[in-house]
């Protein structure tokens, strides 16, 4: 089986259990829930409600929690990786990038990071959509939850 590289037009993830099973079971259940209430007003279903919506909080949580670790993680193996290849003057200058910022950058390849670095400090690009289509030589991250 031929391994697609990692481009900008196809680096987005989706976690197929998370995505496609947890998340819309969860909501579905909310829904169930209410239907359950407006058919049967009662304690009992009106628990259900609140259980369902901890349900779904939880499932967010759990979610966004990894994403947060992961993002600090990013941050951490972008700042060793700006020692090694940037400049000190720039390296220095890097302390201002957004950590979006700093996650875009993560996909340029060594051999543009200085370039790209230099022109988000000078706000030339600010959004990470516009990070991302600047880089040329894409360096993929295959570990993302």
């Amino acid at each position: 089986m031929a391994t697609i590289p990692q481009t900008f037009v196809n680096h987005t993830r989706w976690q197929a259990p998370f995505h496609f099973f947890v998340a819309p079971v969860m909501l579905i259940n909310v829904i169930w829930s209410v239907g359950s209430f407006i058919k049967d007003p009662g304690w009992n279903s009106g628990w259900w409600i609140i259980v369902s919506a901890a349900l779904v909080v939880l499932a967010a949580m759990v979610r966004t929690n990894s994403l947060k670790v992961q993002d600090r993680l990013i941050r951490l193996e972008e700042k060793l990786r700006y020692q090694q290849l940037l400049s000190p003057a720039l390296c220095q200058q890097a302390v201002a990038l957004s950590p979006n910022q700093i996650i875009a950058l993560r996909f340029a390849g060594d051999d543009e990071l200085e370039e790209l670095v230099t022109a988000v400090l000078a706000g030339k690009l600010t959004r990470n959509k516009e990070i991302k289509s600047a880089i040329k030589n894409w360096r993929a991250d295959t570990f993302r939850v």
